[in-house]
């Protein structure tokens, strides 16, 4: 029993690989969630825009690593090419989606459709990575906890040549600056 619970604090490990990719998971839901609040609210380009700005970057880094080396290292584990395969194929659909969003501005047509159509590609990902795949390597004993301090070495590169390794203090900077901004109008009137 105690052996298991050791185990278990093991795997939730910030070096672990698979818990790293959790926590990616977690965030950029959450960032999709924040997204759909603001979805349809007035004077809110400036949030939504710095927000979608974070999630293709959050995206980009977290697929250039699970391509990079968790995916290889997994592959050559388990005995599910096919999943493998497919997960290559939905990164390279929201890599579309993140190419698009890119080059728009949140008035675009479409703008507000395609950051949605991404969330449910990614939320869809998301339950085969962590329902079939991260099983299916913790099971065949892929090195998770190696795998997790090779991808942090390579998030923290990723993120200096994206320049986003302070992407989550632009973005909360910029929603108090609009907060503020709503509240000087309601105070001016």
């Amino acid at each position: 029993m105690a052996s298991t619970r050791r185990s278990a604090r093991r795997q939730d490990t910030s070096d672990d690989a698979i818990a790293a990719l959790k926590a990616d998971h977690k965030k950029v839901k959450e960032l999709f969630k924040q997204f759909g609040k603001l979805r349809d609210a007035e004077d809110s380009g400036a949030e939504r825009t710095a927000l979608v700005e974070q999630i293709c970057n959050e995206l980009t880094i977290h697929t250039a690593i699970e391509e990079e080396i968790f995916y290889p290292a997994v592959r050559e584990q388990i005995d599910d090419q096919n999943l493998m395969d497919e997960a290559i194929v939905e990164h390279a659909g929201a890599k579309e989606l993140i190419s698009q969003l890119q080059q728009m501005r949140p008035d675009d047509d479409l703008f507000n459709a395609k950051v949605t159509v991404l969330g449910e590609q990614i939320n869809h990902h998301v339950e085969e990575e962590e329902g079939e795949m991260f099983p299916k390597a913790r099971k065949a004993k892929v090195d998770t906890e190696a795998l997790g301090a090779q991808m942090e070495q390579r998030k923290l590169a990723l993120k200096a040549e994206l320049g986003v390794a302070d992407e989550e203090t632009k973005v909360n900077n910029l929603r108090s600056q609009v907060r503020n901004q709503g509240g000087e109008k309601r105070t001016a009137r």
